[in-house]
């Protein structure tokens, strides 16, 4: 049988503490050459205005094997009253090759992108970090603010957007219900910035939104919006005076922008990557090494979170009974 899991079953079974968990040994099995993971392959439906991505991967360690399919269809919205961006997980069984679930992966990718980042702010924040500063309130903003939240003692949370003064209080009041921290909403980025402990930018920005001179010794940053090789949400001068770790260093040479550009440039050079986050959590390289230097995670995402993730709640879904049995 394989088991059929909507949007809100994957929500019943799937927390961002687990999430943080999985991805801590989805991160170790990398590292230590248990994954199987190849490059994203995007094919493009110039037609339809569309893109669908395969993002495959087999974590021996996990026994987890299977498969994303990310499709962004920029008219869906207009024309056929469906998201522009939708995800579908199959899960088999490493054994037979059988499919043993088939799950929406909407929220999924949402709850293993945010977990990354509490994931690295663990290793790389100074352990006394107590401020937030999280940029953008689009759809991955609140899994951020949770994970971060959830891997650190955060006594306060500032928020920055460029979106409507009624939609961030909406967001705040909401943001709430999950995190425990005081929030504010900031009317200065740069003040905000410079009160930072960590700094997460969750953002659709195509140019840097924060500068160096913003930024205070031992600042930990996030880098999660921007993942094509023309955007970037963060300056030159800060990637260049940080300690740079990636999600994955190749994957990070084929898509972040923040590297690409002032790579392309002269102004930066890609020998200057402190490593990858696995060999961080492995202890292969070091970590945050004092409270003054400033570090720089980017992520541009991995399949390996995806079916980490996903083979997570299908056990989870399994334990519980939780969404429907089907057989093909």
């Amino acid at each position: 049988m394989t088991k059929l899991l909507s949007k809100s079953d994957v929500m019943k079974v799937l927390s961002i503490k687990d999430t943080i968990n999985i991805l801590e040994k989805a991160f170790i099995d990398l590292s230590e050459g248990k994954a199987n993971m190849p490059q994203r392959t995007p094919i493009l439906a110039p037609d339809q205005n569309g893109l669908a991505l395969f993002m495959p991967a087999y974590l021996k360690g996990m026994g987890a094997l299977g498969t994303k399919v990310v499709t962004v269809y920029k008219d869906n919205p207009a024309k056929y009253d469906l998201p522009n961006v939708m995800g579908t997980i199959l899960i088999l069984d490493e054994k037979t090759g059988a499919p043993k679930a088939i799950m929406d992966g909407g929220f999924l990718t949402a709850m293993r992108t945010g977990a990354v980042a509490g994931l690295a702010s663990k290793y790389l924040a100074r352990k006394n970090s107590e401020i937030h500063v999280l940029f953008g309130m689009g759809g991955m903003a609140k899994t951020h603010a949770m994970a971060v939240d959830a891997a650190m003692d955060i006594k306060k949370l500032i928020l920055v957007s460029l979106d409507p003064t009624e939609k961030k209080e909406a967001f705040k009041e909401e943001l709430q219900k999950d995190i425990s921290s005081e929030i504010e909403i900031a009317d200065d980025p740069g003040k905000a910035v410079g009160e930072a402990d960590i700094v997460t930018l969750i953002t659709t920005a195509s140019n840097p939104i924060i500068d160096y001179k913003w930024i205070k010794p031992g600042t930990h940053i996030n880098g999660v919006g921007a993942h094509a090789p023309t955007t970037r949400e963060i300056d030159t001068a800060t990637v260049a005076n940080s300690k740079v770790v990636c999600d994955l260093v190749d994957a990070c040479k084929a898509e972040a922008g923040e590297f690409i550009i002032p790579a392309e440039t002269g102004e930066w050079s890609w020998d200057k990557v402190h490593g990858s986050l696995g060999d961080i959590i492995t202890n292969k390289i070091s970590a945050r090494e004092n409270d003054e230097e400033i570090t720089l995670f980017k992520s541009v995402g991995l399949a390996i979170q995806d079916i980490s993730t996903a083979y997570h709640v299908y056990q989870k879904a399994m334990e519980t009974n939780t969404g429907s049995d089907f057989s093909f």
